[in-house]
């Protein structure tokens, strides 16, 4: 007999988090989540997504034992934007039982509907920068700590529980680094220099943290996003936690930014990574003592994978009919050559974002993983 039970503690919250961990521990293509990223989005009292939404927390329960979690999430700030009355889900993981998936599912479903919402959505999390969609292909790929990762029989038990449909595909692509930047952006990129007087600019640390520029990097991508799938504008206080999160562990030499040198302003960005899923995978449970961290500091500043994550690009709509988009990916291709790097792992990108789609036309480049946002009427 399956029971329901609501987070109702700090301690009962741990439990919550430990259930994915268990659950994928021998999975050989799961990267675990960092610990203290996952209980900082999770608390109230840490993630500053809570000045605009509110959620709750479930677990199932056979006997004593967890076999499923979910959590509730509205986010009023989107629902206000968008003009919607939506209950997203997320979290959602559960044993191969469709009582168990099930029964978490419906509880989301009547905590939505008893806060006045019409419509349920997901698995999507507090804001764009959380992770999105469940993995509908794909499932013999590496993970990243930046995307969803589940098992094969997930999507059978969302649409067997009735009257959810696709609402949203996003797409990631492994792209092959060339030996030569593609002839195309280095055109484009010497083109726009001159005509439209734009510079790729690498910043110093302290330029993005003490200077703000960091700050100015995810101001940016409130507006470069703004017409994407569930976004919801990022507060200020959001704004610096992700500075703290991403800028201050970044591998400056990996994040570049791109200035209107005549209008004095920045108008794109890209924020990349060496990939440290396999870092990630000799943590205990992404946790970073006693000696995750040392995995880690080796895989971001030393001792590289041959990947490199993609995590966020962007530039503001105005810009892209003149070539910005050029003139990133002419300045990454030639880091991720002097880095060494052989692949590049795209972040998920909407299935409709053709302009963003295109540029990997002129890689070797190739779709390994295909998430799903679905929605139904509550």
């Amino acid at each position: 007999m399956i029971e329901i039970k609501k987070v109702e503690s700090k301690r009962e919250l741990k439990r919550f988090m430990q259930f994915r961990y268990d659950l994928y521990r021998d999975d050989p293509n799961d990267v675990p989540y960092f610990w203290l990223d996952e209980e900082g989005t999770l608390r109230p009292d840490k993630n500053a997504s809570f000045e605009d939404c509110e959620a709750v927390y479930y677990k199932a329960f056979r006997g004593e034992r967890v076999v499923g979690r979910i959590a509730g999430i509205i986010n009023h700030k989107a629902n206000r934007y968008w003009n919607a009355e939506v209950v997203r889900f997320g979290w959602f993981d559960f044993v191969d039982d469709y009582e168990v998936s099930h029964k978490l599912l419906e509880e989301v479903r009547q905590w939505g509907k008893s806060k006045g919402m019409v419509q349920m959505v997901g698995p999507m999390g507090f804001s764009d920068t959380d992770r999105e969609g469940m993995l509908v292909s794909g499932f013999d790929t590496l993970g990243t700590m930046y995307a969803y990762h589940n098992y094969a029989y997930y999507p059978k038990h969302i649409e067997s529980f009735g009257g959810f449909e696709k609402d949203n595909d996003y797409v990631q692509f492994l792209v092959k680094v060339p030996t030569v930047v593609p002839d195309r952006f280095a055109k484009v990129a010497a083109m726009v220099k001159e005509r439209y007087h734009l510079q790729v600019r690498h910043l110093t640390r302290k330029q993005l943290i003490r200077e703000g520029y960091g700050r100015e990097v995810f101001r940016l991508l409130n507006a470069t996003y703004k017409n994407l799938y569930g976004f919801a504008e990022l507060s200020e206080r959001k704004v610096d936690q992700l500075v703290e999160q991403y800028i201050k562990i970044a591998d400056i030499n990996l994040v570049c930014t791109v200035y209107d040198e005549k209008a004095g302003k920045m108008v794109g960005f890209a924020v990349t990574f060496p990939s440290i899923s396999e870092a990630l995978r000799k943590t205990h449970d992404g946790k970073l003592l006693p000696f995750g961290w040392w995995h880690l500091v080796k895989a971001i500043y030393w001792k590289h994978a041959d990947t490199v994550d993609m995590l966020l690009i962007g530039v503001l709509p105005e810009y892209r009919s003149k070539g910005a988009n050029a003139l990133i990916f002419n300045e990454l291709v030639q880091q991720y050559q002097r880095y060494g790097f052989k692949w590049a792992q795209s972040m998920p990108m909407m299935e409709t974002n053709n302009h963003i789609l295109s540029n990997w036309d002129y890689f070797e480049a190739t779709e390994n993983k295909r998430l799903r946002c679905y929605r139904r009427p509550i």
